[in-house]
């Protein structure tokens, strides 16, 4: 085998290597790549109800609410989050007071393609990381939850969250919002959930899983 060869080799190493540590950090961080429509990845199908083009828009709507947002509060004041799910955003954590949770709000209602905005953020110090640490934990928790559950798509759902309060976000049914509303009460832990859903009817529902069953 020749110099050539094994260089190549060794980059193809490498490249493995790189793909497999990338696959298992977002395994474990429960973080999945941008799914259009339904895709399957390494033998695993991915659903997201909403369509590819609704998804850019959502990530787009939370990269320029953070720069909307950031200026509204003058920046560095209280601790705002941002999270946009089929045009609707939510925001949570805490503002340094009643005008700058109003100015938050404002300022993402003006953002292009924002269907509604949902203000959950609270007039408060901000909070600590220690805090915020044992939020992601929860929310992990209660992924995990919907993922046991055997009457949930797991993917369909969106959680975040504050202060130990849980917000569920996702195209459903009347049926999945209630039944995925029950497992996140059920996860020690939980203050409260808060349920920010785009509701679908079931028939809807049934033409989103056609073309992934086809």
């Amino acid at each position: 085998m020749n110099r050539t060869t094994l260089v190549g080799n060794f980059k193809m190493s490498r490249l493995a290597w790189g793909l497999a540590a990338l696959v298992s950090t977002q395994l474990l961080s429960g973080c999945f790549p941008l799914v259009m429509g339904g895709a399957v990845m390494g033998g695993m199908v991915a659903v997201d109800r909403r369509t590819s083009g609704t998804q850019l828009e959502d990530q787009s709507i939370e990269l320029k609410g953070i720069n909307r947002v950031h200026e509204a509060t003058g920046g560095g004041r209280g601790h705002i989050s941002i999270t946009s799910y089929n045009r609707v955003v939510l925001l949570t954590g805490e503002a340094a007071s009643d005008a700058d949770r109003a100015a938050a709000e404002n300022a993402v209602k003006q953002i292009e393609n924002v269907r509604n905005v949902v203000n959950e953020v609270a007039v408060m110090e901000a909070s600590t990381v220690g805090s915020r640490s044992s939020d992601a934990v929860l929310t992990s928790k209660v992924k995990a939850s919907f993922v046991d559950a055997a009457d949930l798509q797991a993917s369909a759902l969106k959680v975040v969250t504050e202060r130990g309060v849980v917000h569920l976000m996702g195209r459903v049914t009347e049926r999945e919002a209630t039944r995925s509303s029950e497992v996140a009460r059920g996860v020690s832990g939980v203050k409260k959930v808060v349920r920010v859903f785009d509701m679908i009817t079931e028939a809807e529902l049934a033409n989103l899983r056609a073309p992934a069953q086809k």
